[in-house]
């Protein structure tokens, strides 16, 4: 098998195994987040077996797949908005000189996309949000939560460079 023909198989199976894991979550909701972040590590999966534009086509492909597919589409929202682009932007960031530098871009990263959010959902629901006063609070903890959630998923992804992916790299 050509490497085109194999890179392309992996990402299909990669967005259909996310596309299964947001199904789930979106039917499970304690273990929603878990399962989405789950689901994002498949597009660093992706990125890390055939590279950016295949990371990318994963997410895309998997974001329209469960908007199409998935009857509770929270878990695909939080899929769009925060973690299933970030492998990709991860890969990215990480390629600059500077731990400081990389930790500003992730940061700027998820304040951005939280205030994308937060901007939407007061628009939306201007009478269910309203001004909270302590939406410092939530920009902290959500911070400290992407912390902790970055480096988590930087173990995550050695794991799967050390003790899967040369798994899927073994010839037949």
């Amino acid at each position: 098998m050509n490497k085109k023909t194999r890179s392309l198989t992996l990402a299909a199976l990669f967005t259909a195994l996310t596309v299964v894991l947001l199904y789930i979550a979106s039917l499970w909701p304690t273990g929603q987040l878990g399962l989405v972040a789950v689901a994002s590590l498949l597009v660093a999966a992706a990125v890390i077996e055939s590279g950016l534009s295949f990371g990318i086509f994963v997410f895309v492909a998997s974001s329209a797949l469960s908007l199409l597919l998935i009857p509770n589409r929270v878990a695909a929202l939080l899929f769009i908005v925060f973690l299933g682009y970030y492998p990709v932007l991860k890969s990215l960031i990480e390629q600059r000189r500077g731990n400081l530098l990389q930790w500003a871009l992730k940061l700027a990263v998820f304040n951005a996309a939280l205030t994308i959010v937060w901007f939407l959902m007061r628009h939306l629901l201007i009478g269910f949000f309203g001004d909270l006063p302590g939406i410092w609070l939530v920009y902290l903890g959500g911070n400290i939560v992407f912390l902790f959630f970055d480096y988590g998923f930087t173990k995550l992804i050695w794991f799967y460079i050390n003790r899967i992916s040369k798994y899927i790299n073994r010839k037949v």
